[in-house]
């Protein structure tokens, strides 16, 4: 009977009933959240890249730029190689232009959940602690919601991600360097445990090397690509804006597809909406909540507009989207081989070890922080690291598709409950961005209290400051 009823959750999940309306609800949500807050991606656009390197308050907590790289790490996966030349393989190159308008609107879902994040965060020791579960217990008094939301998270993330990050490597260096899986996995296992236990300090050390490495080693060669091509541009701007609106006829189908397959990479991309980033968000010691909602809205611009667009650049002046014949990470080594020869393979793996990897570390610590939210005992924070590093191991033997199709199910399920959440609470989030709006417009350095909002409750550290 249980499989019964997954086999149906799962199957209109994969024939895009759930991804319709899950998608319908962020489109929805994300333009009140822009209007809502006078566009505040395109507002404050440029004071995200000053807070971004903005010092932490004492030495508790993490900095901005140590948060802002956990949740990159998790965001910046496989899909910014493999799911957009699928979605170019499927709905053309107007599929980009889309990509690129549901991450604008995105910037302030992302803005609004994470700076509910920072408001309801916890204290941890010397760190913090916070989330959808957490602002779900703290703003609502619905401590069962966020306990049902901590476990979807633990599962999606924790243990089904990482199984699926850790069978992209292994297939990769199977395919490429001919190493065998359980050797890659072996590996794996030991480099997760060494980062995991060291604790969310040793994970931010990691992270802000990591992803500065990566990101750049990537767009590096997309901008090698794009100089050496400097003439096409223009023609590939034309490309994507024509076929995104359905006046070429495009692979897939015309404007639905192409609108289809980029409003779906791009949200499941970035992740904005979907209550994982707020985990990140809430571990960085700011002095004001909106800081660092700026600061992870700018990480789904980092994400789908840079990223996504390097990979997206790459296949469309390859040209080989048009054949039909290839898709996914084939499209993507078929396309790098065009422009710089033979060793794209071998460049591809690489970039899909550190992408899928440093996805690894972050996902462990979304599951972390939500394990803590369920049961503060450590027994279940180690209980759950070993599971972590078992899944880890699990995905560089095992086929997964069918783990990747139950992780879509959780993570829709996931994304509504956290939509819904952030909805009733999008006020508090307006009002913390009135406040810090004010104080810079006095030219402060905005500081919050929780004072600051009448009636505001649960506000626990914001508190504390103000004593």
């Amino acid at each position: 009977m249980v499989m019964d009823f997954l086999n149906w959750m799962v199957g209109p999940f994969n024939n895009f009933i759930w991804t319709y309306i899950l998608i319908g609800v962020l489109l929805v949500l994300g333009t009140y959240f822009t209007i809502r807050t006078k566009f505040v991606q395109v507002r404050l656009f440029g004071e995200m890249f000053r807070l971004i390197f903005e010092k932490k308050e004492s030495n508790d907590g993490v900095s901005p730029f140590q948060a802002f790289t956990i949740s990159a790490a998790s965001r910046v996966g496989t899909g910014n190689v493999t799911g957009v030349a699928l979605a170019i393989g499927v709905g053309g190159p107007g599929a980009v232009f889309w990509m690129w308008m549901i991450a604008v609107i995105g910037m302030a879902t992302a803005f609004i959940e994470s700076t509910l994040a920072q408001v309801y965060k916890v204290r941890d020791g010397d760190t913090f602690r916070g989330g959808p579960a957490y602002y779900m217990q703290k703003a609502l008094g619905l401590r069962k919601l966020g306990i049902v939301f901590a476990i979807l998270l633990t599962l999606c993330f924790g243990f089904i991600f990482n199984a699926v990050q850790s069978n992209t490597i292994s297939q990769s260096f199977m395919d490429v360097f001919g190493v065998k899986d359980w050797v890659v996995g072996l590996v794996l296992v030991f480099a997760t445990a060494i980062i995991i236990f060291g604790g969310v300090k040793r994970i931010v050390k990691v992270t802000e090397l990591v992803v500065p490495i990566m990101a750049t080693f990537y767009l590096f060669i997309a901008l090698y690509i794009v100089i050496t091509n400097l003439s096409e541009i223009p023609a590939v701007f034309n490309l994507i804006i024509s076929h995104a609106f359905g006046l070429k006829e495009v692979v897939g189908g015309g404007i639905g597809a192409a609108m289809m397959q980029g409003i779906r990479r791009g949200l499941f991309s970035n992740e904005a909406g979907m209550g994982s980033v707020p985990n990140a968000a809430a571990t960085a010691n700011v002095s004001h909540p909106a800081k660092q909602g700026l600061v992870q809205s700018l990480g789904v611009f980092f994400d789908t507009i840079m990223i996504c667009s390097a990979t997206a650049f790459i296949i469309i002046l390859a040209g080989l989207y048009t054949t039909g014949e290839q898709d996914g990470i084939i499209l993507t080594q078929a396309s790098m081989a065009v422009h710089v020869g033979s060793w794209a393979p071998y460049f591809v793996a690489i970039a899909i070890l550190f992408f899928a990897f440093s996805s690894i570390i972050g996902n462990y610590y979304y599951g972390e922080t939500n394990i803590e939210f369920i049961n503060g005992n450590k027994i279940w924070l180690l209980i759950y690291r070993f599971c972590v590093l078992g899944m880890v191991m699990f995905g560089a033997l095992a086929s997964v598709q069918v783990v990747w199709d139950m992780a879509d199910l959780f993570m829709g399920m996931m994304a509504i409950i956290n939509l819904l959440v952030i909805a009733l609470l999008g006020r508090v989030a307006f009002k913390v961005l009135d406040d810090f709006t004010m104080q810079r417009k006095q030219g402060l350095n905005p500081v919050f209290k929780a004072e600051s909002i009448p009636g505001l409750k649960g506000a626990e550290c914001w508190e504390d400051e103000q004593k």
